[in-house]
């Protein structure tokens, strides 16, 4: 008897990306087989896929980018991307398909509407984006990363949580040392590229805590690679015990080692700090279009696991008053950790594969 297919569709973004290997990875472990529908963007993200999920590259674009002829042969690909993918599901009709955003995932979430086989959209953020908002009413099941999630009226969602990398699994509940006196570290992300206003405003904010805060101080500080320089000197010419790179591979180890965050409020991010359960400062990208970021850093600010700073307010003297008042409360810093410990979801991949089963049994009767 032949095993069941599932169908993943995803955008060529690790945003998007991640998670459908979570899933893919915990389905095969069940003995389904597993397909990804992407595009040739997409394709290039698919290194970390295990080999026997079969990548199927469908023609899609996005509204977003290129020139007038290019956007107006948009709707084209699509349509043709669609055709594609409803020829492949005919041939091997899916028992599953999930999409997990990104303009990729058109095509074969199309053609599952189509075909009218169960189907369902994960959200990595606190607010759906555009291509969950089109499939949001055409599905059997909404999985929501974030909760809450901003969803339409008469649409309801599950909360799953977003998958997190084996590492930060790991690393899950590591027991927290509050700030006291003694060695205290500090891990600043701006996202994987870094962003320039933490490498404007974090640098010269430590600098200004009072002495006996900042002789304890180890900062780990991912810039961007424009930045790197100017951030090492800074760092350097104040005395701070800084470790300054443009990308950190080891960042569950540095997160566990934290005191505090200071990181931009991506989906992931968030995630991985409230599964290892750690403070944070959010910063949220203030040219986020539906403004997710603020979306998504709402449950552990709500929760008093963590600080909202709008790019407006995020400047030296009011960063500076905040970290002296964080770094001076162990007793509110620990509350903090559990708090953020609270709202993570480590099994957020065994409940998109139960969601998965539960449409597949559902799409039998």
């Amino acid at each position: 008897m032949t095993a069941p297919l599932l169908v993943i569709a995803a955008g060529g973004t690790g945003g998007h990306m991640f998670p459908a290997q979570a899933l893919a990875e915990a389905m095969l472990a069940k003995g389904w087989r597993v397909k990804l529908s992407t595009d040739a963007r997409g394709a290039r993200y698919t290194g970390g896929f295990p080999d026997a999920v079969e990548v199927n590259v469908v023609g899609s674009a996005t509204f977003a980018r290129g020139g007038i002829a290019q956007k107006l042969m948009v709707p084209f690909r699509i349509l043709a991307g669609i055709g594609a993918a409803k020829w492949r599901m005919f041939r091997d009709r899916p028992t599953v398909v999930v999409g997990f955003g990104g303009y990729p995932a058109i095509p074969a979430m199309a053609a599952a509407w189509v075909l009218r086989i169960p189907r369902m959209i994960h959200e990595q953020n606190g607010v759906l984006g555009r291509v969950n908002q089109l499939f949001a009413k055409r599905v059997d099941q909404i999985a929501c990363g974030t909760w809450p999630t901003d969803l339409p009226a008469k649409v309801t969602g599950v909360h799953t949580g977003n998958p997190v990398r084996a590492a930060i699994l790991e690393q899950a509940g590591s027991p927290y040392i509050p700030p006291g006196d003694y060695p205290m570290s500090i891990l600043v992300m701006g996202g994987s590229q870094g962003a320039r206003v933490m490498s404007d405003v974090v640098p010269p904010a430590i600098s200004a805590l009072p002495q006996e805060l900042r002789r304890n101080i180890r900062v780990s500080h991912q810039a961007r690679p424009e930045d790197f320089e100017r951030v090492k000197a800074y760092y350097d010419s104040e005395l701070i015990k800084a470790e300054v790179q443009t990308f950190f591979d080891d960042v569950p180890r540095r997160m566990t080692d934290a005191q505090l965050v200071i990181s931009r409020s991506g989906a992931s991010t968030v995630a991985d700090v409230s599964v290892i359960g750690r403070p944070a400062i959010w910063v949220p990208y203030a040219g986020a279009i539906r403004d997710e970021q603020t979306a998504n850093a709402r449950q552990l600010v709500e929760a008093g696991a963590a600080i909202l700073m709008t790019e407006a307010d995020f400047d030296v003297a009011p960063l500076t008053a905040k970290l002296t008042e964080l770094l001076s409360n162990e007793q509110g810093m620990l509350q903090m950790a559990q708090a953020a410990l609270a709202c993570g979801v480590p099994d957020a991949t065994e409940r998109l594969v139960q969601l998965v089963e539960t449409l597949a049994e559902a799409g039998k009767k």
